[in-house]
């Protein structure tokens, strides 16, 4: 009998384009997150990631993506805050937020971000290897997000509305609960409990005394919850790769397994310096992958679990694996559908034809 229990199900997807012409692979992820609404994901997350054939700017096209949809949280995983300025930011999201009425999660990281030697000097003035890029740049973020007004309690402006007490505009109320950092280390994820972080736990993790990817992360999740001020509200996000193959045809399930196939090599060893550590791709039918999730002892301690779906596949493939996972795989792990979607029991029945 397993004692999982999840209770919120959500998706990351990358946002695939082509590199002439960007538009509709942008278009098909907004499309790919209303249809994640209409089978009543609870939330639908998306990468930030630059120079790449992705979303370079999660919070613009959340902006666009809470335009889209009316139920479903968004969200962002991760954006890395070397590159950004805290209170610009904070700004930015804090419009994105009320814009979606109060919905967006904002997932962030510390340290030096990727492609620092080619962006650096781009983002920056100056050296950028001067430049703050620690935790405690996130923790400037999240004191902007707080909206505590600046200055003494006499300090005053004068706007075009009128004499105004100063703090960041506009004021999401809650969104400093909807905060997260993404952990990939024990140290990392201590913080993170120790600061009021809720915690992103992905399929990458620093390999720290274990060649385990599961006892590695198991350590992380508890460091988390020892160190969390308020136990209680901080949440826990697990995402894994899942590809269910059950509807899909003879030769997209080649396909899925020939992804797996290609990245199957990287499980076996620690990778690099940090020696990082990655599980299996869990890729078959619904019944395969649910036997190998029962076996998860990470997926034990937590209640919210997030898709991560594989970087260049079709918008076809994508709602095939969603439709898959909603219908056939996160019923048995304890999600019950909640949402008041018209459309929700159409897939279901397209998911059991």
């Amino acid at each position: 009998m397993s004692n999982i229990a999840i209770n919120h199900i959500g998706f990351l997807t990358p946002g695939n384009y082509d590199d002439h012409n960007p538009y509709p692979g942008l278009e098909n992820t907004l499309k790919l997150l209303e249809f994640g609404e209409e089978l009543a994901f609870d939330s639908a997350w998306v990468r930030q990631r630059h120079l790449e054939h992705g979303i370079s700017s999660a919070g613009v096209f959340l902006a666009a993506a809470s335009q889209r949809t009316q139920r479903i949280q968004i969200g962002t995983a991760v954006i890395q805050i070397g590159y950004e300025s805290p209170y610009r930011l904070a700004e930015d999201l804090s419009t994105v937020d009320v814009l979606s009425r109060g919905r967006l999660n904002i997932g962030v990281s510390a340290g030096a971000p990727a492609h620092a030697n080619l962006l650096g000097p781009l983002v920056f003035d100056g050296d950028w290897k001067d430049y703050d890029l620690s935790h405690e740049r996130v923790k400037r973020f999240a004191n902007h997000l707080r909206g505590e007004f600046l200055g003494p309690a006499d300090t005053y402006i004068a706007t075009p509305f009128g004499r105004q007490r100063p703090r960041l505009q506009p004021y999401a109320k809650g969104l400093i609960d909807r905060l997260w950092y993404g952990g990939g280390s024990l140290r990392s994820s201590s913080w993170a409990g120790q600061n009021g972080f809720n915690l992103m736990l992905s399929n990458v993790v620093a390999g720290e005394g274990t060649d385990n990817f599961f006892e590695a992360q198991s350590r992380q999740l508890d460091r988390f919850r020892t160190g969390a001020i308020h136990p209680r509200q901080q949440r826990v996000s697990l995402g894994r790769v899942i590809v269910p193959t059950d509807s899909a045809d003879t030769k997209t399930r080649e396909k899925y397994r020939g992804y797996a196939a290609g990245r199957y090599e990287r499980t076996l060893t620690p990778q690099g310096e940090r020696q990082t550590l990655f599980p299996q791709d869990l890729v078959g039918t619904s019944e395969q992958i649910l036997e190998h999730l029962f076996k998860d002892p990470v997926l034990a301690g937590v209640q919210e679990l997030r898709l991560e779906l594989p970087y260049e596949f079709k918008v076809h493939e994508y709602e095939q694996i969603l439709s898959d996972f909603v219908t056939r795989i996160a019923p048995e792990l304890g999600w019950k559908n909640t949402s008041n979607s018209n459309h929700y029991s159409t897939h279901l029945q397209r998911g059991q034809a």
